[in-house]
């Protein structure tokens, strides 16, 4: 089952317009940045004609780890483009990482996309709004929230926002490959792969690795 407006509509129908979806990319990798989406579909569309439903619905959009590089790109652009999403985006680096661990940090970088995202947005965040997050931990915000295991491969707003978060990070890791051309950010984009394992041990750690991870501890 694709991602679908369940979860949205039922927070439209009790009166709730701004639903928004988070989630991020980047928990797992050995360098680099966290990285969270946030993301808001226009709760009016739903009461206007099929042609634009269908417009948004065919963006065919999925848990970002279930599509290609190529089918990530395209549904980045036709998000971030769409007149009917609103979008923020949230980093925290891996100094902040190794500083505070990498939950902490991913609450961290949800909250800066919470802050750009009411900053892009033309009424800005407010209480009686609503979070739907990816996992299952909560963000510390004033705002009601409620937490969907896999919610990226459930709910519409939550998967756009892992797309969102994605191809951020993986862009920010192409940069970081010309500045750090030993260790092929380029293809793993951080990940432990056998390849970033075996530079790692030939090369040492860099200055993006996070340092509190297993793996280059020992760099």
């Amino acid at each position: 089952m694709k991602p679908n407006f369940n979860e949205e509509k039922k927070l439209w129908k009790q009166g709730i317009e701004c639903v928004v979806g988070l989630d991020e990319a980047g928990r797992g990798p050995l360098a680099g940045p966290v990285v969270a989406g946030a993301v808001v579909v226009n709760s009016k569309f739903k009461n206007q004609n099929a042609k634009l439903q269908f417009k948004i619905q065919n963006l065919k959009i999925d848990d970002s780890k279930k599509l290609t590089e190529k089918q990530r790109e395209e549904c980045y652009e036709s998000l971030t483009n769409h007149k009917d999403i609103t979008f923020g985006v949230g980093v925290v680096s891996e100094k902040v990482i190794d500083k505070i661990n990498i939950l902490e940090a991913t609450k961290l970088a949800m909250a800066r996309a919470l802050k750009n995202l009411s900053a892009a947005s033309p009424i800005g965040l407010r209480p009686r709004d609503f979070l739907l997050l990816d996992g299952n931990f909560k963000v510390k915000s004033k705002i009601p929230q409620k937490s969907i295991i896999k919610g990226d491969a459930k709910v519409f707003s939550i998967a756009a926002a892992s797309i969102i978060a994605k191809v951020t990070r993986d862009r920010l890791m192409q940069k970081m490959h010309t500045k750090y051309p030993h260790y092929g950010f380029n293809k793993h984009k951080g990940y432990g792969t056998a390849l970033h394992i075996k530079n790692l041990e030939q090369f040492g750690a860099c200055k993006i690795h996070r340092k509190t991870f297993r793996g280059t501890k020992q760099n």
